[in-house]
């Protein structure tokens, strides 16, 4: 049971990938998904893991509009607005939460959203400091993305 959604969390990021260096062209004439090797962003950048990672289904502006978004069942999160949902104060705890998928996310109806804590464990080879180390980055990251 692990192995298949191990195996489908992988697709998933694949096609994410895809998405992602799809949004850094020019639109074609037709559209065709290409495959491309996964690859494994620095854990230093938040900005560069967004950009890999999560870019592909919030934009890269972070308001829900990627490329794969029209493809989910229940559009993505505009994370500019988090902080200002909240009260004002960015809930960085429930942002680790939902990256390591942690959260009962209810808005993700049937779970669109990759679990990357699993898929930043199997890049980082399972060394938990550097899956906190992405979790952390990545949070700091879409904190600084927040409408004033």
């Amino acid at each position: 049971m692990r192995v298949m959604k191990f195996i489908s969390l992988i697709a998933v990021l694949l096609v994410a990938s895809t998405f992602v260096l799809a949004q850094d062209k020019a639109p074609e004439a037709s559209t065709t998904v290409k495959h491309v090797p996964i690859t494994n962003v620095s854990p230093v950048s938040g900005k560069e893991m967004f950009k890999s990672y999560c870019a592909v289904c919030h934009g890269t502006d972070a308001k829900g509009g990627g490329p794969a978004a029209s493809a989910l069942k229940t559009p993505p999160t505009d994370l500019t607005l988090l902080a200002q949902k909240d009260g004002g104060k960015y809930p960085a705890a429930h942002v680790a939460a939902v990256i390591r998928g942690q959260a009962d996310i209810t808005s993700h109806g049937n779970k669109d959203m990759p679990v990357w804590g699993e898929l930043f464990s199997s890049i980082s080879q399972g060394h938990e400091s550097q899956v906190q180390q992405r979790v952390a980055n990545l949070v700091d990251y879409i904190q600084t993305l927040q409408a004033k």
